[in-house]
């Protein structure tokens, strides 16, 4: 027996992060079928203090009951927590917390590699060797997009749209402009070489690229839709590494199949693991698994920030990342 809280990962987390856990939880960690199914998650519910969640799992109904439940806390394990209900989590006293600020730079990272793989073809060209197809240099052979100098538009400047921005100016020259709901210090936006716009249709139709960074879910979602990939120029791609309900995918598979839009890099879907089978087969469209925050550091990184708010809600102390 132990009086360690009892924890459940509902997938197994990097190597370093587990053992830090099990030195202040009495830990399980979930190696059945992913996203964990609901009869586990009903077990789980009346078997463990917490439970640490991804992004990939469907959270039943009874989990925000916490009068029933043993479990009294969520640690996500991720920024984005629109897979928890968190009206019901505060209304149930469910504890929420996520894992912000850990993983900017590594997808900051995966958006600028995306916005390059899609303008370069830097995909394509790899299939195309693989494929037998490639028969030597020429000169009008898989010509890309120029990036350097190239227009940048951002929607959402928290911290990863800034560390965006930060690349693309620096790095690659871009003018950044961009649409936030909130007012940005114009201190922050003049070292970042940004301009903020008063609508997303003003940063659409102004921007070369356009790379997303906004919170999924709730009025987020569809935010881009036909209407708005209709305001972006014919040569102009989109990029996403926020959450895949942003994008109207049938939409956007129609934009790119039609030329309406020149490209488009994608790490995000709106039904993970399903992709919409109108993208896959696009060649105009770079695919990623959500790798944004894949690193071994960037992951570890967020399991100890778990453990952190966890070992706070267990102490009686405020989470430090508490959304509910």
């Amino acid at each position: 027996m132990t009086d360690k809280p009892r924890i459940l990962l509902t997938t197994p987390w990097p190597r370093r992060a587990i053992e830090a856990m099990r030195e202040h939880f009495d830990l399980d960690v979930h190696e059945g079928p992913l996203p964990m199914p609901e009869d586990r998650w009903l077990d789980a519910l009346q078997a463990y203090d917490g439970i640490a969640p991804t992004v990939i799992d469907r959270l039943p109904p009874q989990a925000y009951e916490t009068v029933q439940n043993r479990t009294k806390v969520l640690g996500n394990f991720g920024v984005g927590y629109n897979h928890i209900d968190i009206a019901a989590a505060k209304s149930g006293g469910l504890g929420v917390s996520n894992t912000p600020g850990v993983l900017t730079d590594a997808t900051a990272d995966q958006a600028m590699g995306l916005l390059l793989a899609a303008a370069r073809g830097i995909s394509r060209g790899d299939w195309h060797i693989r494929a037998g197809e490639w028969r030597g240099w020429n000169p009008i052979d898989l010509l890309g997009t120029h990036v350097t100098g190239a227009t940048l538009g951002i929607i959402g400047f928290g911290r990863i749209g800034q560390a965006m921005a930060k690349r693309a100016h620096f790095d690659f020259d871009m003018p950044v402009v961009f649409h936030n709901r909130s007012r940005i210090d114009p201190k922050v936006t003049a070292a970042l070489g940004a301009r903020q716009l008063d609508s997303i249709e003003a940063v659409l139709g102004a921007s070369d690229f356009v790379s997303l960074h906004c919170p999924g879910g709730g009025e987020n979602r569809h935010l881009i839709n036909a209407t708005r990939l209709a305001a972006m120029k014919p040569t102009a791609f989109l990029i996403n590494t926020a959450r895949g309900d942003v994008v109207d995918e049938t939409a956007l598979a129609d934009a790119l199949r039609t030329g309406q839009i020149a490209g488009a890099g994608l790490d995000v879907f709106e039904d993970e693991p399903r992709v919409h089978p109108d993208l896959t087969g696009l060649k105009n469209c770079v695919l990623n698994p959500h790798l944004g925050s894949a690193t071994e550091a960037t992951r570890t990184e967020m399991g100890l920030l778990v453990m952190a708010n966890l070992q706070a809600f267990f102490k009686g102390d405020p989470m430090p990342n508490a959304v509910a």
